[in-house]
């Protein structure tokens, strides 16, 4: 009960704020203030306009924004989002574009859990789009899983990625982004162990923490400071009375974003004043830049307990990844097994979250596979999220992925296209 009601003071200190930001722009509003020529209300108007929006979308889930693409014929085309696979904890979504034929590359981004939501790959997805048929990992808010459904752990989390590949098929290029990284290898040599022709046929890996100890960071040194047991007392609370998964136990999205923006809070805190500032000279929008950024910043979900506590304690403390002793459902999973899925690593000079080396770690540990299959790329001036979006992902890192699975693809998918994004 102690968590449960930690949880919710989280709630109600976030609603507090959003309903204090509201209650200053009304107020600021009155038409009867504008008599004054006093540019205190102008402020206080915009710090609730700020205010009040930042707060009210830390609890939605952004949409995806995705409802036409304009194909080679001219014309936009509507795409719908269908659910593929379905489970307690995430779903296989496709982005079917109506009307275009099936595309060369068949794509599974594998979206990380780590306390946002899958549509911070949005723009990759609208990039791969543009010649491939995407398919993506849509992990749910652990608020809104109720307690009956069991737990989710990083094991569990593999064996969710073991199944999605096997119902994509071996033409299949899976690309992992940042922490889904290791497990994703594991998932792979689970299955070239257990199931060799539901292998897919590359793997390109963005930015993970393959091996943390290769290269450390704030991130890793968190990692080794901390026991289990502080971490468990600290940072794991129970649902509130609010959602469907009540009772069960959380590392809070509310949390994870408070040390995210601790990381850079100099610049958050300057990002949020500057945008006090534009809203004042009526300078801006509902989709400004610093709106469409932090709108899928702030939203934040909440990971389940098991599946945080046991990526700490075995991919950054014991490294089990990294020394190749992960065992997945009683059985050790050897990364030497994959010989024949093309893998790629890629990353960032100025990754201060993923730093270069950990990444690269994957290719070492693919012992039975060729160095023909083997492929690395270092993104000059690019830092963690520029890997994966933004124009260091579409000028230059995107068309090596893609150059990449055309060099892998397997029987009529070989067939080449134009990768340039739109």
């Amino acid at each position: 009960m102690r968590y449960m009601m930690t949880y919710d003071l989280a709630e109600t200190v976030r609603n507090t704020n959003q309903w204090l930001g509201a209650s200053a722009r009304s107020l600021a509003s009155y038409p009867m203030f504008a008599m004054a020529p006093n540019p205190v209300f102008s402020w206080m108007a915009a710090w609730g306009e700020v205010t009040e929006r930042t707060y009210q979308r830390m609890i939605v889930k952004p949409d995806w924004g995705i409802r036409t693409f304009t194909c080679e014929d001219g014309k936009d085309h509507l795409v719908e989002i269908e659910t593929v696979v379905e489970r307690p904890f995430g779903d296989l979504i496709h982005f079917s574009v109506n009307g275009r034929k099936t595309q060369p590359r068949k794509v599974l981004l594998v979206a990380p859990m780590s306390g946002h939501y899958a549509t911070l790959l949005r723009s990759t997805v609208k990039s791969l789009l543009v010649n491939c048929e995407v398919y993506i990992t849509d992990w749910h808010n652990a608020r809104d899983i109720p307690v009956s459904d069991g737990k989710f752990d990083i094991e569990d989390y593999t064996l969710y990625l073991v199944d999605f590949m096997r119902e994509l098929g071996p033409d299949t290029h899976v690309v992992a982004v940042c922490q889904p990284a290791p497990l994703t290898l594991a998932a792979t040599a689970y299955l070239a162990e257990q199931d060799p022709k539901a292998q897919p046929s590359s793997l390109t890996l963005i930015g993970g923490p393959v091996d943390p100890d290769a290269t450390r960071t704030d991130v890793t040194d968190f990692g080794r400071r901390v026991t289990m047991g502080q971490l468990e007392e600290t940072m794991i609370q129970r649902v509130g009375f609010k959602y469907k998964g009540v009772g069960r136990k959380v590392y809070p999205g509310l949390l994870q974003l408070a040390s995210f923006m601790s990381m850079n809070s100099d610049r958050h805190s300057q990002a949020f004043v500057d945008q006090i500032q534009r809203v004042m000279r009526n300078e801006a929008s509902d989709h400004d830049a610093h709106n469409r950024f932090y709108d899928e910043y702030l939203a934040v979900m909440d990971m389940p307990a098991e599946f945080y506590l046991s990526t700490v304690e075995r991919v950054f403390k014991n490294r089990e990844i990294a020394r190749n002793e992960f065992v997945v459902a009683g059985h050790k999973v050897d990364m030497s097994k994959i010989t024949n899925v093309a893998v790629k690593t890629v990353e960032g000079a100025n990754d201060d979250i993923s730093a270069p080396g950990q990444c690269v770690a994957a290719l070492d540990l693919c012992t039975g596979l060729p160095d023909s299959k083997k492929a690395s790329h270092v993104e000059p001036g690019a830092g963690h999220y520029g890997i994966f979006a933004g124009r260091s992902w579409r000028d230059n890192i995107r068309p090596l992925v893609i150059d990449f699975m055309n060099a892998n693809s397997k029987g009529a998918a070989r067939k080449p296209a134009n990768t340039n994004a739109a």
